[in-house]
């Protein structure tokens, strides 16, 4: 558990405006640096085979339409004005969503809405007696609650677009360096370039990856001026090729020039959409690593400085080609052909360490939402480690980092070019989008408490736009696209596989007259009442239920003296065996069975107690007289006096004692 998430809201209330600027900067290395390098393959994925550049502009013009409004209308409105509101306790993304949904309305299948969660936490955000107001809320409610097949199918929902997630963790790096190293073949043959270009790329990854065990504060502080000179590079570039070439290009950001390129390019123009769909990869990035900084500073830092930087980069690149019809290779219409010749070796070096930075964005939500998960029961436990005292949410998990590092290297050296990487990397990120439209469209009735017309609204216009591009993106299936869908199924193996243990949380409590059982009664009245919980209560899980010490139900087995051996020998202790039977009921649900066997199974194998023991310290600095007060006064009282393990008779081969040092 996890008590700060409590106080985080708070937290960021407090926030002064030097945070919140020092966490926007931050945010320019973790958080924007995927959305940042899009500029480096766009125009080169669109047009790698299904359009062809012409003499006419209406293909070049009708995709800077397209990636123009594509970025206004996804990133902008959609995750900068709505969804980055609905965080959950501070935490973004996929499953936050479905937890924030739990918190509402019971349609959890994972223990997250306990009572003691609602204690320990800040578990409801307002109006925590609310009751759906409208008829349509009231329905939906009670829908969701009442059939456990819909709550399955917001789970697997919810649990496809974080598998999504966790694909493009390792499509994103991949596809970012090599597309920055890609510059390397403008600048020398084409034969020695193949032989260059992938070891680069994978050495950049290595070090990438390798890095993150320092945290998302380091990071941030080392990769945001890479980001922030990479945005006033492109963006000075852009300008530069709009003055000198194209002045006139501010017009093709009408949407009439994206029905001009459908109506002349027609189904491979509808194709080719998976190439544009590559400008908005990165921003689910925002909602994702919002526990990493806070919404004020990701508004901030995208429309103040990454959205107009990237529509100048765009438009520049568009006055350039507007103005070069004759294209000798495919790499021609790529980005560095309209970086002037004098500027190409700087400005690849600055890709590079920029798509490095890009990588990062993708890594760091990986992690969070792996966290989340991990939280909710729905994935093997890992070591995660917390990089900040001061932001809760930054971490970083080893083993995950690790295995993104070996999948990137194994799908950069698999793939080798950016066109296959585009499509898998596409259709991940666009099925992440369409399951953050489905859940947000329940948030909006369920937990903002809007009219249901707001939420259609927001499912038809932005599920329309993304469900074109998914499409689209569809249609590259073996063309590399099937790699995110591989992934994704692994990992839902991974998070709704059968679980490993069991866990149940018991308060026994003792009357000030009632006896003190011995270890194997005790034990027995244990396992029964378990067992009475896990027949008659499966359904009762967000109430806790009293529990009878009823002892019918458990045999036990005591070793007698053969006949003839009573009267008149010595008196020997019987020895005592306990066995737990599980009863036989035709009606009991198979579930239920396999669970009192599991506990059967965990009954024969023995008990261990685990009791906490806590040391008083005086903490550094203290006077003199705290220090003999409380470590050598309080100690000596507390070695003198009975533990607890001999107050409750506990066995002592079967405890283990766990210590924590408070320092007062």
């Amino acid at each position: 558990m996890d008590p700060e998430i409590g106080s985080y809201k708070h937290l960021v209330k407090k926030e002064t405006w030097k945070t919140v600027l020092t966490l926007a900067f931050q945010s320019l290395g973790v958080v924007y640096g995927d959305l940042s390098t899009s500029p480096l393959y766009v125009y080169k994925s669109t047009f790698a085979e299904d359009i062809q550049h012409s003499e006419t502009n209406e293909e070049i013009f009708g995709v800077l339409s397209f990636v123009f409004w594509t970025l206004t209308l996804i990133p902008l409105f959609k995750y900068v004005f709505i969804v980055l509101k609905a965080d959950d306790n501070g935490e973004g993304g996929t499953f936050a969503l479905y937890s924030l949904l739990c918190r509402y309305a019971r349609v959890s299948c994972l223990p997250n809405g306990q009572l003691a969660d609602e204690e320990l936490t800040e578990y409801r955000k307002d109006d925590d007696g609310w009751v759906p107001s409208s008829n349509f809320a009231i329905r939906l409610k009670s829908t969701l609650e009442q059939h456990k097949v819909l709550q399955r199918i917001l789970l697997v929902l919810a649990l496809i677009g974080t598998c999504m997630v966790i694909g493009d963790g390792v499509l994103t790096p991949s596809i970012s360096v090599f597309s920055a190293v890609s510059g390397l073949e403008l600048s020398m043959g084409k034969e020695h370039h193949k032989y260059v270009e992938l070891p680069v790329a994978c050495v950049i990854l290595i070090a990438l990856f390798a890095l993150q065990h320092y945290g998302t504060h380091k990071v941030g502080f080392m990769f945001a001026p890479v980001v922030l000179a990479w945005l006033l590079c492109i963006s000075s570039i852009g300008l530069y090729n709009i003055i000198y070439w194209n002045p006139l290009v501010y017009r093709a950001l009408s949407p009439h020039y994206m029905l001009i390129f459908l109506r002349k390019t027609q189904r491979s123009g509808l194709m080719s959409l998976g190439g544009i769909l590559l400008c908005i990869t990165g921003s689910e990035a925002m909602f994702a690593d919002l526990g990493h900084f806070s919404q004020l500073s990701i508004k901030i830092a995208f429309t103040c400085l990454v959205y107009p930087s990237l529509i100048i980069a765009y438009m520049g690149q568009a006055a350039y080609l507007s103005r070069h019809h004759v294209i000798e290779n495919n790499y021609r219409i790529g980005f560095y052909v309209s970086v002037p010749e004098c500027l190409r070796w700087p400005v690849l070096i600055l890709a590079v360490m920029a798509a490095v930075v890009g990588s990062q964005a993708i890594i760091t939500g990986t992690f969070s939402i792996i966290k989340q998960c991990t939280a909710l029961g729905c994935f093997p436990n890992v070591k995660i480690i917390h990089t900040s005292s001061k932001i809760h949410g930054q971490i970083y998990i080893p083993e995950i980092n690790w295995i993104l590092m070996v999948l990137c290297l194994a799908v950069t050296i698999g793939f080798r070019d950016t066109k296959r990487m585009g499509n898998a990397s596409g259709l991940a990120v666009i099925t992440v989008m369409l399951v953050t439209t489905c859940l947000m469209s329940l948030v909006i009735v369920l937990c903002w408490h809007k009219n249901v017309f707001y939420a259609i609204l927001f499912v038809v216009f932005f599920g329309t736009i993304e469900a074109i591009y998914f499409s689209a993106a569809l249609t590259k299936f073996f063309q590399g696209a099937w790699v995110p869908v591989a992934f994704s199924f692994t990992f839902l193996i991974i998070m709704i596989g059968p679980r490993e243990c069991r866990i149940y949380r018991c308060i026994v409590r003792y009357g000030y007259h009632d006896f003190h059982k011995d270890d194997i009664e005790f034990e027995r009245d244990l396992v029964y009442s378990i067992a009475e919980f896990i027949r008659s209560n499966r359904e009762a899980d967000d109430k806790m239920t009293v529990v009878g010490t009823r002892t019918e139900s458990i045999q036990s087995e005591a070793d007698i003296d053969p006949p003839g051996t009573s009267g008149s020998g010595d008196i020997r202790p019987t020895k005592k065996r306990v066995r737990f039977i599980v009863p036989e009921r035709p009606r009991t649900e198979r579930r239920v069975m396999e669970e009192l066997e599991q506990l059967n199974e965990a009954r024969e194998a023995g008990i261990a107690y685990i009791l906490g023991n806590t040391y008083v310290r005086a903490k550094p600095g203290s006077s003199m007289v705290k220090k003999i007060v409380i470590d050598c006064g309080y100690e000596l009282l507390r070695r003198n006096t009975r533990p607890a393990v001999h107050a409750l008779s506990v066995p002592h081969a079967s405890t283990l004692e766990v210590g924590m040092i408070h320092y007062v």
